[in-house]
C-alpha cells in the first residue's frame, strides 16, 4: 500500500507541460517578425537611375530621398517637396548622423538636384550620395 501511495506521487511530480510545441511556436513567431521588419525606409516611388561604372555599395542604413522626372521629392512615399527637404533631414538626423542617398530620375534637372543636394548638406547630412544602377 505505501509503495503504491509512493509511485502515485513519483508519478505525479513527473507529469508536467510538454514546452517543445511551445518553444516551436515562439521560434516560427519570431522569424515572422524579423522576416517582415522594415530596416531601410523606402521613397515610395521608382525612379528610373542612371547607370553608373564606378558605383559602390554604401550601408544598410542610409536615408533615402527620391526625385522623380516631374519633379517631385520624395520620403517615405510622401511628397515632401524641395521646401521639405531640409526640415525633414534635420529631423532625422537629430536621431543619429546617417549618410543621405538621392535617388534621381535621368530627367531631373540639374537645378533641382542640386535645390535638394543644397537642402541636404544644410540639413547636417555627413554624406549625400546618388543612386545609380551598376553596369
Amino acid at each position: 500500500m505505501m509503495q503504491q501511495r509512493l509511485g502515485q506521487r513519483l508519478e505525479q511530480q513527473h507529469q508536467g507541460i510538454d514546452m517543445s510545441p511551445l518553444l516551436d511556436v515562439v521560434f516560427i513567431l519570431l522569424i515572422f517578425f524579423i522576416v517582415t521588419t522594415v530596416f531601410v525606409r523606402e521613397t515610395g516611388v521608382e525612379v528610373d537611375k542612371p547607370q553608373a561604372v564606378s558605383a559602390s555599395q554604401l550601408q544598410q542604413l542610409v536615408i533615402l530621398v527620391a526625385i522623380t522626372d516631374n519633379g517631385g521629392v520624395y520620403y517615405d512615399g510622401s511628397n515632401i517637396g524641395v521646401e521639405g527637404v531640409r526640415p525633414t533631414l534635420e529631423q532625422l538626423l537629430r536621431e543619429r548622423a546617417r549618410p543621405v542617398v538621392l535617388q534621381v530620375d535621368k530627367n531631373v534637372p540639374a537645378d533641382l538636384l542640386v535645390k535638394v543636394l543644397d537642402g541636404a548638406k544644410l540639413a547636417g547630412a555627413p554624406q549625400v550620395s546618388l543612386a545609380t544602377v551598376a553596369q
